[in-house]
């Protein structure tokens, strides 16, 4: 287990990276510049929640629509829940020291890492 620019285990630190969606994200991005384990959970955490973040976004001036208002609310509430687990999910893998690859993206953050 190395330690990291912060001193934590790297385990915690790209666990952490997780735990605010791209906020925190963003943050280890920008504080860990050594670590490629961090640096990997950081970026897929940020390319991950901000996509998630922009489908939201997107989906809002739909909401007053009237014909689309209930299928509005069914897909951002599937994409709510998918979120949570996705979040879960890589939280307990980068914590258990995985390099848990999302699919399309990992691939892209591999690649860019």
């Amino acid at each position: 287990m190395d330690k990291t620019s912060l001193g934590l285990e790297e385990n915690m630190e790209a666990s952490l990276s997780y735990i605010m969606f791209f906020i925190s994200g963003i943050f280890f991005l920008i504080v860990e510049k050594e670590n490629k384990f961090v640096h990997f959970h950081s970026l897929q955490s940020t390319i991950t929640f901000l996509i998630f973040f922009s489908a939201q976004i997107i989906l809002m001036p739909l909401i007053g629509v009237p014909v689309l208002n209930i299928l509005v609310d069914i897909i951002r509430y599937l994409l709510n829940v998918l979120s949570i687990i996705v979040w879960l999910v890589c939280m307990y893998k980068a914590y258990n020291h995985e390099k848990y690859k999302l699919p399309l993206i990992g691939d892209i953050v591999e690649k860019i890492v």
